[in-house]
């Protein structure tokens, strides 16, 4: 990270209207939710002899929710976490998210359009009646019941469950429609959520990342650091 490169970007991004914000773990990291796919991060371990892939995939759930909601609410949850700088700064230029976390950071920070392509933990729903709960009226022990006695499900994407197509649409709408495209801490490995990336047709393409991802060589600007950083150096 360099002064020309925060300069840089700061141009691109004043010259923008349309601006889209394609982010991944990296970007709550700083808020202390740890990145699961890092070298020591969840999927890195076994819980309980399982892969976490296992433990969170649609048969598991269905087969023993008790394991799946001790994991969830062990691993996956984080209350206490708040929005971070890169949060609040995005939402402050009035930026287009679409997002691959499920920790509602970006909705928090005041970001108007946020399209969650793999759901959200503070959104659960019934699987018998629908009824919908937050995540503060679900208890945090044991397999969460409906007052109907229907057992609640996380309104999350699970390994073997398909992406909302509405938001497919949506996101895919304004990616290919925005004159500036900043991916903020993803590896963009996980697909089909990488795959949007394709339908940007702008020349403002910026990574922000820890580490270099597939797509940086079609890149306008890549700088790689802590995404944090980089915005307090951009608001100087």
């Amino acid at each position: 990270m360099n002064n020309s490169d925060i300069q840089k970007l700061k141009e691109m991004i004043n010259s923008s209207k349309k601006i889209v914000v394609f982010s991944g773990a990296g970007i709550s990291v700083p808020s202390g939710i740890p990145d699961f796919r890092s070298s020591d991060g969840l999927y890195s371990k076994e819980y309980e002899g399982l892969s976490p892939e296992e433990i969170i995939s649609h048969s598991f759930f269905i087969k023993n929710p008790g394991l799946f909601y001790k994991f969830y609410f062990e691993k996956m949850i984080f209350k206490d976490a708040k929005p971070n700088l890169a949060h609040k700064y995005f939402a402050k230029i009035g930026a287009i998210i679409v997002t691959q976390n499920i920790d509602n950071l970006h909705t928090l920070a005041g970001s108007k359009t946020v399209y969650e392509l793999h759901g959200n933990v503070y959104r659960n729903y019934c699987m018998r009646c629908n009824k919908f709960y937050d995540l503060k009226d679900i208890k945090t022990t044991g397999v969460p019941k409906c007052d109907c006695g229907g057992i609640i499900k996380p309104d999350v994407v699970l390994y073997e469950e398909g992406l909302d197509s509405l938001t497919i649409t949506n996101a895919i709408k304004a990616i290919s429609e925005a004159d500036m495209l900043i991916i903020v801490g993803t590896s963009l490995r996980v697909y089909p959520a990488a795959g949007f990336v394709n339908y940007y047709r702008g020349n403002k393409l910026v990574v922000l990342n820890k580490e270099k991802t597939p797509f940086d060589g079609g890149a306008n600007l890549a700088i790689y650091g802590d995404v944090v950083e980089v915005i307090k150096e951009l608001e100087k």
